[in-house]
């Protein structure tokens, strides 16, 4: 009953805003929310007063349904639904989004001392496949978190930048940002060996559950990979686009849930941290764009990170899969292809999509977008 009355009382007040605009709250003025088990969506009719363009929003639904292969879009303002497209409730792969969403988990077992990021991999007894090197074993765990290892080892799983690497043995662990996935697969054995939890249980108990996750099913998620090449698998992560959302959510509002710290602020806020700038990247090539890397997570960075790109970070799958956050606009998207389908999404066509995205929201760029 009381659920009904505050539905009831909270539409009666929307129909006499929408009637007399001139005493509505502005939308700046407008109070977040967080989702209980289903999310909150803004109206058609509600949409002006967020600050969005409908006609904006229908030209990129048209740019996604013509130009894209998107299978699921959730895009939050303010803690509530404005856009989807697609099927927002399918379980897919999200690629190397994994990898944020790990840095996610590992701050609790940081911050209590389970976790040593300074322990290297000498120290903890992590080898592999024909041995590292006496250098590599010098690497630290922070060093895997933040693709600063310097170890070149061939990786169980592709989709990295391994194939660019410097010659093994050449970089000090610590000096040297590459993207490649022996980081990354033993950052997932290293959280495991510290805390003794499967990366899966803990996702459940650290994310899933206090988030409320809508479609989440723990048996869809499994490791795979080469081990002949490698001994650290991938932890491959299914999730569906509107929990991806949920995610970046707590991103934006700093690991906080509706009051609850689910992540510490600091965690939450370090791990979306510049630990390598855009001119430090490796390889060269992608010095020539506009991200740097913190821990897991791309970063907007340079002189072209201004405007909604301020402070802007996000996760990055192959094929379409991304959860970016805008901090300056409150603003989350949640972006799936599913590959099941032979369909795969481009950055290019994302970023296209973002910039419809953001005209539809009425941001004014002072430049060109950060990739023109």
């Amino acid at each position: 009953m009381v659920r009904r009355q505050s539905f009831f009382l909270s539409n009666c007040l929307l129909f006499f805003f929408l009637l007399f605009p001139a005493l509505a709250t502005g939308q700046n003025e407008i109070e977040p929310v967080f989702p209980g088990e289903e999310w909150e969506y803004v109206n058609r009719l509600q949409l002006e007063r967020y600050g969005w363009s409908r006609a904006g929003l229908q030209a990129a639904s048209e740019f996604v349904r013509d130009s894209a292969n998107s299978t699921g879009i959730v895009v939050v303002d303010r803690g509530r639904v404005v856009f989807t497209y697609g099927d927002i409730e399918e379980l897919s792969y999200i690629a190397s989004c994994r990898k944020s969403v790990l840095a996610m988990l590992y701050g609790d077992w940081v911050e209590r001392g389970i976790i040593d990021l300074e322990l290297t991999m000498q120290d903890i007894g992590f080898d592999d496949i024909g041995g590292l090197l006496d250098i590599e074993r010098q690497a630290t765990v922070h060093h895997l978190i933040t693709a600063r290892s310097g170890v070149y080892h061939p990786a169980s799983n592709g989709g990295d930048n391994l194939a660019q690497a410097p010659e093994r043995g050449s970089q000090e662990p610590g000096t040297y940002m590459l993207y490649s996935n022996w980081d990354f697969n033993a950052a997932g054995a290293a959280f495991e060996y510290f805390t003794g939890r499967n990366i899966y249980d803990e996702l459940q108990a650290q994310l899933a559950l206090p988030l409320q996750f809508q479609d989440w099913n723990r048996t869809v998620h499994r490791k795979s990979g080469n081990l002949s090449i490698s001994v650290n698998p991938a932890y491959h992560m299914h999730f569906s686009t509107r929990d991806m959302a949920r995610l970046g959510y707590l991103m934006l509002n700093e690991g906080n849930w509706n009051g609850e710290q689910i992540i510490s602020r600091e965690w939450a806020n370090r791990i979306v941290s510049v630990v390598t700038p855009l001119e430090e990247m490796n390889p060269t090539s992608r010095r020539d764009g506009y991200f740097g890397y913190g821990y897991m997570w791309w970063i907007w960075d340079g002189p072209r990170a201004v405007g909604p790109f301020e402070g802007a970070y996000t996760a990055r799958g192959a094929m379409g899969q991304w959860i970016t956050v805008f901090p300056k606009l409150d603003l989350v998207v949640a972006h799936k292809t599913n590959s099941v389908y032979g369909r795969t999404t481009s950055w290019a066509s994302y970023e296209r999509f973002m910039e419809l995205l953001l005209e539809a929201k009425g941001v004014q760029m002072a430049g060109p977008y950060p990739w023109r």
